[in-house]
C-alpha cells in the first residue's frame, strides 16, 4: 500500500521505523514545522522529520492539516493514512481522502483516555494498567473502531517519559500489524466498549501540588507531570519543583513541613510524609534534596509557604 504518516514527537518515530522497514510505501511524512529549542532558541526539525530524512522519505511541514495541505496529500494518491501523535486534527476532506481513510495509534486501552495526554492522565489517575490502541480515525475525539491493542502494566516508580517510551516502541509492532492487515484485508475492527473517559492536555496547574492531599495521590500526580509540565509548589515566595519523590516511613509531619529522617529528606502531606529525592529551587538546577536541606538556614522549613 501506498501510505502517508502524520507524526512529530520521539514517541512517533519507533512506528515511522517500523513501516518504513515494512512492504509498504511510504509516499510523504507529515509533521509540525521546525521549533525552537535550547538556549540559543535554535530552529530544530521534529524527530518525525530528522527521520524521515534519514530514511529518504519527503516531508511535508505544517502546523495545520488545511486546505493546502490536504490538496498536497492528495496528490499522491496514498491508499491509507497514519497518524501517531502529530499534534493536529484531521478532518473532512483529509479525513477520507485516503482510500482506507486514516488509522492512529493512541497509547490508552480506548475508550479510556480520549484525548491529547492519555499517559499523563492515566498515571494522575493512579492506574495500574494502561496501553496501546490502533483505531480507525473518525470525526469524533478517539471514538473509531479499535484494530488491536496491548495491555502494559504500569512499572513502580514510572513517570510519563518512561511510560510514554516503553509505549511507544509496544505500539509500533502493533501499528505495522495492523497496516499489514488492512493491505491483505484480514484486519478487523471491533466497536468500542465501555464508559469514555478524557484526557485533556495538561496545564502548569496539573503541575500545582496540595501537600494537604494524600501522599498516594501526590505520588500519582507527580508522575504524571513529569517531565511536563513538572511538580511543582512554593519555598519562601518562589516555585520550588520537586522532580523525583518516593513514599516515605518516616513519622508523621504537617503537611508541607520538611525534616530530615535519618540519610532522608521527608515532606508531610495530608496522610504519610514523601521523601524527596530530587529538586529544582527558583533560580537554580536539579539539586539532590539532601544537599538543598543542607544549606537551609531555617530549623522548621515549609513547602508551601
Amino acid at each position: 500500500m501506498r501510505l502517508v504518516f502524520a507524526g512529530t514527537p520521539a514517541v512517533a518515530v519507533p512506528s515511522l521505523r517500523a513501516l518504513a522497514a515494512g512492504p509498504h510505501e511510504i509516499a510523504a511524512a507529515i509533521t509540525r514545522s521546525d521549533a525552537p529549542l535550547g538556549r540559543k532558541r535554535v530552529l530544530t526539525p521534529s524527530p518525525v522529520a530528522q527521520v524521515a530524512d534519514e530514511l529518504g522519505i519527503p516531508v511535508i511541514k505544517a502546523d495545520r492539516l488545511d486546505a493546502e495541505v490536504t490538496a498536497r496529500i492528495a496528490e499522491l494518491e496514498p491508499d491509507l493514512g497514519v497518524i501517531v501523535a502529530y499534534g493536529g486534527l484531521v478532518r473532512e476532506p483529509l479525513l477520507s481522502t485516503p482510500a482506507h481513510g486514516w488509522i492512529n495509534l493512541h497509547f490508552s486501552l480506548l475508550p479510556r483516555w480520549r484525548g491529547a495526554a492519555p499517559v499523563q492522565r492515566a498515571l494522575m489517575a493512579g492506574d495500574a494498567v494502561t496501553g496501546a490502541s490502533v483505531f480507525q480515525l473518525v470525526a469524533a475525539l478517539d471514538a473509531g473502531d479499535v484494530f488491536a491493542e496491548e495491555r502494559y502494566a504500569v512499572p513502580a516508580g514510572a513517570t510519563s517519559a518512561t511510560v510514554l517510551d516503553d509505549l511507544a516502541d509496544i505500539g509500533a509492532p502493533l501499528l505495522a500489524g495492523v497496516v499489514d492487515g488492512i493491505a491483505d484485508g484480514s484486519a478487523v475492527a471491533t466497536p468500542q466498549r465501555g464508559e469514555p473517559t478524557l484526557a485533556p492536555k495538561l496545564t502548569l496547574d496539573d503541575g500545582a501540588l496540595d501537600l494537604t492531599r494524600d501522599a498516594e495521590t501526590l505520588l500519582h500526580q507527580i508522575a504524571g507531570v513529569t517531565p511536563e509540565p513538572g511538580a511543582h509548589t512554593t519555598f519562601d515566595g518562589a516555585r520550588f519543583k520537586v522532580l523525583r519523590a518516593a513514599p516515605s516511613d518516616a513519622p508523621p509531619l504537617p503537611p508541607g513541613r520538611v525534616a530530615a529522617s535519618g540519610k532522608d529528606v521527608v515532606v508531610g502531606t495530608g496522610t504519610t510524609p514523601l521523601r524527596l529525592d530530587t529538586v529544582q529551587p527558583a533560580g537554580k538546577g536539579a539539586m539532590n534534596a539532601s544537599d538543598w536541606f543542607r544549606g537551609l538556614r531555617t530549623d522548621e522549613p515549609e513547602l508551601g509557604s
